[in-house]
């Protein structure tokens, strides 16, 4: 195996609470799963590509989509409380148990059906050149300004959370940025060290909202059907990624 061989991780567990069966159930015809595992196997960057999960049912849609699943995941890595990246490290540790050592993995969420094979390979570009020991993917806030962001008391009434910039105006503020699930990169050395993508340092690689869209509800589910509805052909929606895309 090569000193940059490249490992793919999709965490897909079974137990999804506010979209019960959400990793399996059918988004434009084909479960949700298929779409993340395409957009790893099409990017042609990984050595494999292996769904981690603790349910029999959603391994057998990861492997006739084209992905591996050596193990099911251990229960307590699929509770609602243990760290997604905790489960990415389990397969790291599992692998290099049986000699297999890999010097990147990428982390990709299934709840973002949206991202293409082409972010996966563009985020591993910047990757690459900041050498930065890990990235996460972000995508800019739009019309909802969050410098303006506001609490509501049990009275209803509002307090700003960033006083000093409810005076100033929208184009004169500093860009913000949201992470989402859609393209997470590490060195394994640096992961297995942190436990975490969120360590020192960590960069962030601009995706296109449209493509790094996290379904975490029906709402979210019913807005992603709809772009993939307007999606040119390939499966994906026809807006460019941004800037940094």
């Amino acid at each position: 195996m090569s000193a940059t061989a490249r490992l793919a991780v999709i965490p897909a567990r079974g137990g999804s609470k506010r979209i019960p069966g959400k990793n399996v159930r059918p988004m434009q015809g084909r479960p949700l799963l298929a779409y993340t595992v395409e957009a790893a196997v099409e990017s042609g960057l990984f050595e494999r590509v292996i769904v981690t999960t603790d349910s029999a049912e959603i391994a057998v849609i990861a492997r006739a989509s084209g992905a591996e699943v050596p193990f099911l995941r251990d229960p307590t890595l699929a509770d609602d409380i243990t760290p997604v990246s905790r489960a990415t490290i389990d397969v790291l540790e599992r692998l290099g148990q049986a000699g297999q050592a890999y010097e990147q993995v990428c982390q990709l969420m299934p709840n973002c059906p949206l991202r293409t094979a082409e972010d996966v390979t563009a985020s591993h570009r910047q990757f690459v050149a900041t050498s930065a020991s890990a990235q996460i993917s972000v995508v800019r806030f739009g019309w909802q300004n969050p410098w303006w962001a506001m609490r509501r008391a049990s009275d209803l009434t509002i307090a700003p959370l960033f006083a000093e910039a409810m005076t100033q105006r929208s184009q004169d503020l500093p860009e913000l940025f949201c992470p989402t699930g859609a393209v997470w990169w590490a060195t394994t050395e640096g992961l297995r060290r942190e436990g975490t993508f969120h360590m020192a340092g960590r960069t962030g690689w601009e995706i296109h909202w449209t493509h790094g869209l996290d379904i975490d509800t029906e709402d979210d589910w019913l807005l992603t059907d709809v772009l993939m509805g307007l999606a040119l052909p390939g499966g994906r929606p026809g807006p460019e990624p941004g800037p940094a895309g």
